[in-house]
């Protein structure tokens, strides 16, 4: 990132703000699709999905990949599980959204980097600093005092938080690009996607055939919702630091909060008000020591070539360099 221009960073910022921008603002788009039903939106998502990605490609010509990727059985089959987890993912998200769940979702946003951390030690066996297990502890906590205000576990914010960060685990050990890892999944999604919709429309149920030309219009629409973002998100990846790109994550499940109190008029109780305060208090630490540990690495490389320049210097005076 120190080579990147400050005109970069600020496009890199823009897109950042962007990408989590939409993702926080899209509850508003799911329920300009009914009467389609949630599977029925999902099924368009994965297919205009594909089509938008597949005409991104052609004008980038980037298809090399794609051999490759066919050529690899076991990154295939990661693909594969990708595809299947960010399905659920999708699926319980546009359902939730639109049975008025909207907060919840929100949540299920806030504790997957807990939940990412939490899988990190489980699965990739990484060590934690005392405040990220402080951090996690917490969430564990927040959790709890939802399920108890709830009466039951909060399952809509718990499945999207780990299937999302399995998506994520996943797509680390993939290692593809964000247009084409989505290229891959949706391909991979395509044709039972299809099939479905082909069923629907076979039996009648079908509200893309029979909504009128603005509903068909907007559920082929959910391709560039989908991929839009994505686009935004990497070109702010490579633009901006880890640590910008950590805080700015935060702003879609704000976005997704606000909107479900303030414009959906979703209940929150107290019980509820407790539970997100101790998830914010976790992700506030977590933010805190995350930013403590990107200043000391900073502060440890520029005294790093701090040191090495007068060794350097000393070095040319003795074999006789001006």
């Amino acid at each position: 990132m120190a080579d990147v221009s400050k005109s970069e960073r600020r496009t890199g910022l823009l897109n950042g703000f962007a990408a989590y921008g939409m993702w926080g603002l899209v509850p508003l788009f799911w329920p300009l699709l009914k009467p389609a039903g949630s599977v029925e939106i999902l099924a368009h998502r994965m297919v205009w999905s594909l089509a938008f990605v597949a005409v991104a490609l052609v004008v980038v010509r980037r298809w090399a990949w794609a051999g490759e990727l066919l050529r690899q059985p076991r990154r295939l089959a990661l693909v594969t599980f990708a595809a299947a987890v960010i399905t659920v993912n999708w699926g319980v998200y546009i359902w939730a959204v639109n049975a008025g769940h909207v907060v919840e979702t929100s949540l299920g946003y806030f504790i997957n980097p807990l939940v990412t951390i939490a899988m990190g030690v489980l699965i990739l066996k990484e060590r934690l600093r005392p405040v990220q297990w402080a951090a996690v502890g917490i969430g564990f906590a927040a959790v709890l005092v939802l399920t108890i205000g709830y009466g039951q576990p909060p399952w809509i914010s718990l499945c999207l938080a780990f299937s999302f960060a399995t998506y994520g685990l996943v797509k680390k050990k993939v290692n593809l690009g964000g247009i084409e890892s989505l290229a891959a999944e949706t391909a991979i999604q395509f044709l039972p996607a299809l099939g479905y919709l082909l069923w629907l429309t076979a039996h009648g149920d079908s509200t893309f055939t029979t909504g009128g030309t603005g509903h068909a219009a907007l559920l082929a629409s959910t391709g560039i919702v989908t991929a839009v973002p994505l686009v935004c998100f990497g070109a702010a990846a490579i633009r901006v630091p880890l640590s910008t790109l950590g805080l700015l994550q935060y702003l879609a499940p704000v976005f997704q909060f606000l909107l479900g109190i303030l414009y959906f008029h979703e209940a929150m109780p107290a019980e509820r008000w407790a539970g997100f305060g101790l998830v914010w208090l976790a992700l506030s630490m977590l933010t805190w020591d995350a930013l403590r540990t990107a200043r000391r690495t900073s502060r440890a490389l520029t005294e790093l070539r701090g040191s090495q320049i007068p060794a350097s210097r000393e070095e040319n005076a003795r074999v006789g360099y001006k």
